[in-house]
């Protein structure tokens, strides 16, 4: 692993190739990601804390939005960053020399289905929003169980869109959330992945699987929740995918766009909104 100094973050950059992923790659998606991962933050994050000096791989890190609450909750770690988007790399880079400059990191470009290091390097693994968006999550947690040393551990967090409820009820608002959830499986990911987390982990060859859901609930009685949320988070991610929700045909511009009006209501006085994320640990034996 590189070192780094308490001044600076160890960098060191791979070669790899760049995926499809149904968000896309605007700066807008990666504001979102951040406005997510900070949201969020306590709910997922809490009870995940490596040792310091762990060798610990955060497997598609994306933009980083995680990765800095990984390094929050875990200092001291050893830390490997990878993912298949080289500018996603870079974002990653600046927010986590932005927000943690002294952090040992090394950062990985490359796909996770093919990763270099040795057999047992990493003491803990840890997944993000990531296999919800493989064509093979079977294949990914087989990768990832290889780096991972005999007894370490394996943190996956997915979310489920099938969870995703909301008051008011609007049919159109409903039908926008699908057409999300059909773009990601046309493109051979699974926006209802959180389901399936305990018969992918035992499936992949891992003990002591324990999934356990993590929920966040907008309403009246956590008003800022509307905004960073509801509106921010789960509102943009559907809003995004307009314009190929309209290009494969699934509706029209204009019957999207009422669907997301329906939508937000849920974020205005009187609405609420409710999902359930899937929190996964398990054992390398």
């Amino acid at each position: 692993m590189t070192t780094s100094t308490p001044q600076s973050t160890a960098v060191r950059v791979e070669t790899g190739s760049v995926h499809g992923y149904v968000h896309g790659y605007s700066p807008t998606e990666a504001r979102r990601l951040g406005d997510q991962a900070d949201t969020l933050a306590g709910l997922l994050h809490a009870g995940t804390a490596y040792p310091p000096g762990s060798r610990v791989l955060e497997a598609g890190c994306g933009v980083g939005a995680q990765t800095v609450h990984l390094l929050d909750s875990s200092p001291g770690v050893l830390l490997t960053a990878a993912d298949i988007s080289a500018d996603s790399l870079a974002k990653a880079r600046a927010r986590v020399a932005a927000h943690a400059p002294g952090a040992d990191v090394r950062w990985h470009h490359g796909d996770l289905h093919r990763l270099p290091f040795p057999d047992g390097s990493f003491d803990h693994v840890f997944v993000c929003f990531v296999l919800e968006h493989l064509a093979d999550p079977a294949a990914a947690l087989a990768a990832l169980r290889r780096v991972l040393r005999p007894g370490g551990t394996l943190t996956v967090i997915e979310g489920d869109h099938g969870t995703a409820c909301f008051h008011p009820l609007g049919a159109g608002a409903q039908r926008v959330v699908d057409h999300l959830v059909r773009l990601q499986a046309d493109g051979g990911g699974d926006a209802l992945i959180g389901r399936r987390l305990y018969p992918l982990l035992a499936d992949a060859g891992f003990r002591d699987v324990a999934v356990g859901p993590r929920t966040m609930s907008a309403d009246g009685a956590r008003p800022a929740l509307a905004e960073t949320f509801t509106r921010r988070t789960f509102i943009a991610m559907v809003e995004a995918v307009r314009a190929e929700a309209v290009a494969a045909g699934l509706t029209t511009a204009e019957e999207f766009e009422r669907g997301v009006a329906e939508l937000r209501r849920a974020a205005e006085p009187g609405g609420t909104f409710h999902y359930t994320f899937f929190k996964a640990v398990a054992v390398n034996p």
